[in-house]
């Protein structure tokens, strides 16, 4: 028997918001700010292979810089806020999961403010729970906290991301995986991490609350 989820948790960047461009476009940036190497744009589909830990080595970034680069960033997309759109449909994702009576959680590196202007007024008030702000690998921490908070069992939660960092969390925690082929990750690498669900695109997300 299948056991119905009872809570979805979504991951931000690359799976809830097309930011990809943006964060091509300001790497080079950052890079130089905090002395590591600068992106290899020819080389994308190689470094989208990789797994987080894989490309912090490929580009050199001193892993004690990693908090301030991620403040910055934060403070950077807030900054260009009015360049980073909600892919389309999820609005429409997000407003049928709670007509089902879903708990729809959001767990990002990002700042709140930075999400919630993104998700709009309306889209932002049917998430139950944020845990934003989390470090780069500090999103199992933030699942189990979750989990606490609301109450139910790992076996029943779905997480939702694009990045390998993010099924390495689910499965910490004990959820089931969700995998999106929109983000970062190419989808044959996620694919290789046998997710429970690989979507291809974001009204495949409903087929999982059936």
């Amino acid at each position: 028997m299948t056991i119905p989820y009872t809570l979805v948790v979504f991951d931000f960047d690359g799976t809830l918001a097309d930011s990809f461009g943006w964060f091509l476009d300001i790497f080079d940036e950052v890079a130089d700010k905090f002395g590591y190497d600068r992106g290899d744009r020819g080389n994308l589909r190689m470094l989208r292979d990789m797994g987080a830990r894989e490309l912090l080595a490929h580009h050199r970034v001193p892993m004690w810089k990693l908090p301030m680069i991620m403040t910055h960033v934060r403070k950077l997309q807030g900054q260009h806020i009015d360049r980073i759109n909600l892919f389309e449909g999820i609005g429409e994702v997000i407003t049928t999961l709670k007509h089902r009576g879903v708990t729809v959680a959001v767990v990002t590196s990002n700042a709140r403010e930075n999400v919630e202007t993104v998700l709009g007024a309306d889209i932002a008030r049917l998430i139950d729970h944020y845990a934003c702000g989390a470090s780069l690998f500090g999103k199992a921490a933030k699942f189990k906290a979750l989990l606490k908070a609301v109450g139910a069992e790992a076996s029943c939660v779905l997480s939702v991301g694009d990045e390998i960092r993010d099924i390495e969390a689910a499965r910490t925690a004990g959820f089931k995986v969700g995998a999106v082929s929109w983000g970062f990750a190419n989808p044959d690498r996620l694919r290789r991490e046998n997710p429970d669900h690989l979507f291809e695109q974001p009204h495949d997300i409903l087929t999982a609350f059936q």
